[in-house]
């Protein structure tokens, strides 16, 4: 049913009858998004519907489809996009790395100070840059914005509050060698091939020790209930992005193409915004739920970005000179 479901959604461009004062039809674009209605991006992808629809005075109607309604796996619905079956969808930076290599170095353990500075290398030119280099890449992909997916951080059924604390520790990873690699320099041992929804039982059980993951994640799986100690180390902070089909773009017209980068562009502060409000309200409820939070002073987070050493000198090898201009920004 779910296949054929998408099969029928599938068909971007259809004619409709104009809205009142609008032109003589309507190009109905779809766009994907994994998470659930109400998550931050699918606030931000409604946002950006609703003002493409505005702006273009309705020649151009975005419909959202969440929950990964069409896709559940974020590189299906980049494959959709580079045949153009898809107009649009919001993914992570990391699988778009396979085609712009550089996008890997914003993802390196302990690289931002905090948000703000991740936000002056984003929305720079180093940001930038890589975003134009999206579309430059022959992927058939175009990269229209940032968006945040705040910050990562371990959480466990002891304090860590100096890096000797991880020592022994299983924590459960995603399926990234860089992140197996950054639990190991630290002193623990990352575990992959739990799902996201077998945390909490991995952990009551004793087979982990803990994970790794945003406020929002953490609070609304449950896991702060088998895992109280939330540990504010800020490891990674891994943009999304939205992302929008070349093959699409090519058949509207050049001034509707430039009036969606430029509302994809103004959802950016939006969904930030978005973002924060949802981390404090995670954060309320699992501190009134008895977690303890452990804020590290900058020398202990120097400590455990010291022992990073090894991935920088292996995932960083030829962009040397971008890890220390990203480093210096702000500064």
């Amino acid at each position: 049913m779910k296949k054929i479901l998408a099969a029928l959604c599938l068909v971007c461009l259809i004619a409709l009858p104009a809205f009142a004062g609008g032109s003589s039809e309507t190009t109905v674009l779809t766009l994907s998004e994994v998470h659930a209605e109400g998550y931050p991006t699918t606030l931000a992808d409604y946002r950006f519907a609703e003002l493409v629809n505005e702006r273009t005075e309705g020649r151009i109607q975005i419909d959202v489809y969440s929950g990964g309604t069409l896709y559940g796996e974020e590189t299906g619905s980049i494959e959709a996009l580079q045949i153009g079956d898809l107009a649009f969808a919001r993914v992570s930076a990391s699988p778009v790395a396979s085609y712009v290599p550089a996008l890997n170095i914003i993802q390196l353990p302990y690289l931002y100070r905090d948000a703000d500075h991740m936000w002056q290398v984003l929305n720079g030119p180093i940001g930038q840059d890589m975003l134009a280099e999206i579309q430059e890449s022959g992927s058939g992909l175009v990269g229209l914005c940032y968006y945040d997916a705040g910050a990562r951080n371990f959480y466990t059924t002891k304090p860590v509050s100096k890096v000797e604390d991880m020592n022994g520790l299983k924590i459960r990873l995603q399926n990234n060698a860089m992140m197996v690699e950054m639990v190991q320099l630290l002193g623990g041992n990352g575990v992959t091939g739990i799902g996201p929804n077998e945390v909490y039982s991995a952990i009551s059980q004793g087979t982990i020790d803990g994970a790794e993951n945003n406020w929002p994640t953490y609070e609304s799986m449950g896991d702060y209930e088998a895992a109280p100690y939330f540990t504010l180390d800020g490891h990674t902070r891994v943009p999304e992005i939205l992302l929008a089909s070349e093959a699409v773009l090519e058949t509207l017209d050049p001034a509707d193409i430039e009036i969606i980068k430029e509302c994809a562009k103004e959802t950016q502060a939006y969904e930030i915004e978005q973002w924060n409000l949802r981390e404090e309200t995670s954060r309320e409820k699992v501190v009134a739920a008895g977690v303890t939070v452990i804020e590290l002073p900058a020398e202990e987070i120097a400590r455990f970005q010291e022992r990073m050493a090894p991935i920088y000198e292996e995932y960083g090898a030829g962009y040397e000179d971008l890890i220390q201009e990203i480093i210096n920004t702000g500064l």
